[in-house]
């Protein structure tokens, strides 16, 4: 069964926690942006990197800011997995 989660290369985690809770506990900020992110966060993830940015003394924009560059990056590397899989599929 597929489920809601696309056609990715990138690793799966199985989550122990509830995700909703989780959600529910975020900043509005951090939740607004999740909300429109391309990739399907785990709230964990997205709070660690949210925690350590505002520990680093960034503001939320700022961090908000990091977080997008995180999922560039994040999305970078599945497209190059996916050329290298098409490529060896030739």
């Amino acid at each position: 069964m597929s489920r809601n989660l696309g056609q990715s290369s990138l690793r799966r985690k199985r989550r122990s926690s509830d995700p909703m809770a989780a959600y529910d506990a975020l900043p509005t900020p951090l939740r607004r942006w999740l909300a429109q992110a391309v990739l399907p966060w785990s709230p964990t993830s997205a709070r660690r990197i949210w925690t350590k940015s505002l520990a680093k003394g960034r503001t939320a924009e700022e961090t908000l800011v990091s977080l997008s560059q995180a999922e560039a990056r994040t999305l970078a590397r599945d497209r190059l997995s996916t050329v290298s899989n098409l490529n060896s599929q030739i």
